[in-house]
């Protein structure tokens, strides 16, 4: 099986966003958009975890997108978790992924992908990051790879 192309994996993760949109399964995932100014440390609310860290070589300017995915044996999206957009300041741009710890029980797999689009046109991505525990957990320094 050949490997999807980056429209095709687009496609696939705006779909995926869309169907958990309509979907009900307790509190809303985040979906938080910041200058990077705007981002503090204010409590969670107990039932939510978070991701933290910094993402490494993002240029001024261009969109970030985080999401925590559930995903089949495949690799292949089953469901978001969770999801930020930030804007990449030229500097190491630091991240506060928030999450419903619930959700990790009803799949087998957790992955944190990311990827990052300047002018409409994806020129870096996250090698995907397997996540273990439905903790809030700091990652460290993640850097991105250019986009193929």
């Amino acid at each position: 099986m050949k490997n999807p192309t980056p429209l095709q994996s687009l496609i696939l993760l705006s779909l995926i966003a869309l169907l958990a949109a309509c979907t009900h399964d307790g509190p809303p995932a985040a979906t938080t958009t910041l200058p990077q100014a705007q981002i503090t440390t204010a409590p969670l609310p107990a039932y939510q975890r978070e991701l933290s860290g910094s993402l490494l070589n993002v240029p001024s300017g261009a969109d970030v997108e985080l999401a925590l995915l559930a995903v089949d044996q495949r690799g292949r999206p089953q469901a978001l978790l969770g999801n930020i957009q930030l804007r990449g300041t030229g500097k190491p741009l630091a991240f506060h992924l928030p999450f419903n710890p619930d959700t990790f029980s009803k799949h087998s797999r957790i992955e944190l992908h990311g990827r990052a689009n300047q002018a409409g046109r994806l020129i870096l991505r996250l090698p995907a990051q397997a996540i273990t525990q439905a903790e809030t957990q700091t990652l460290g320094q993640l850097r991105l790879a250019p986009a193929p």
